[in-house]
């Protein structure tokens, strides 16, 4: 009987050698794992300080109401964008899945810096006030940054530093969300200026350094 031919031998010898892999769930499931870890200290937060300073806040300014929902939204839209980067023949049109709800963030933050004039009354933060709420932002941004640059990297997403960019925003998002739990200050021009510098560093961050650690190892 004739051997193989070699090309078949080969193929054959490589078949064999091939491990299986496991597919990973698809991006909103995997963004709906991480959301869960965000609903998790959301509820050990409400626990501790109570919702009600939350709502009576909402109630007299609804502007902040908006903007803590364009925050959450921008989370969600972030991190079902970076999964869905790291699919591959994804369209880089997925980073703009979040950008409607940043607007709104954006828009209805801003409505609240009205309250300087229009609400004489309400307790504006001052800059050591306002840094707190950077200085919260920016560290609970870092272990949602982490554990999102984990996820991800069992994807390697083509387009690194995009899908990067999407981890800064999410992270940073459901941190400003989470700070509405118990923020106590109306949104001053000060306040919002420090939330948008807390932002744009976690971004920043993650665009340089994540990255880096999501771009594919080359052997």
């Amino acid at each position: 009987m004739a051997e193989p031919r070699l090309p078949e031998s080969l193929i054959q010898s490589l078949g064999d050698q091939l491990t299986p892999v496991r597919r990973l769930p698809p991006p909103w499931r995997r963004a709906l794992g991480w959301l869960l870890v965000v609903a998790v200290i959301a509820t050990l937060l409400l626990v501790h300080h109570g919702a009600g300073p939350m709502i009576r806040r909402w109630t007299a300014e609804p502007d902040i109401a908006v903007a803590g929902f364009g925050a959450v939204m921008t989370a969600v839209c972030a991190a079902w964008a970076a999964f869905s980067l790291g699919v591959p023949g994804r369209s880089w049109r997925w980073a703009l899945l979040p950008l409607p709800w940043l607007l709104l963030w954006v828009g209805a933050s801003g409505l609240g810096c009205l309250h300087d004039w229009l609400g004489p009354s309400a307790h504006i933060a001052h800059f050591n006030e306002a840094s707190d709420c950077l200085i919260f932002i920016v560290s609970f941004s870092v272990p949602l940054s982490i554990l999102l640059i984990l996820l991800l990297r069992r994807a390697y997403p083509l387009r690194p530093v995009l899908a990067a960019i999407m981890v800064g925003l999410a992270s940073a998002a459901a941190s400003a969300a989470l700070l509405e739990i118990f923020h106590a200050f109306a949104v001053a021009a000060t306040d919002l200026l420090t939330h948008a510098l807390a932002v744009a560093i976690v971004v920043l961050a993650n665009a340089l350094m994540g990255g880096r650690l999501l771009r594919p190892a080359l052997k």
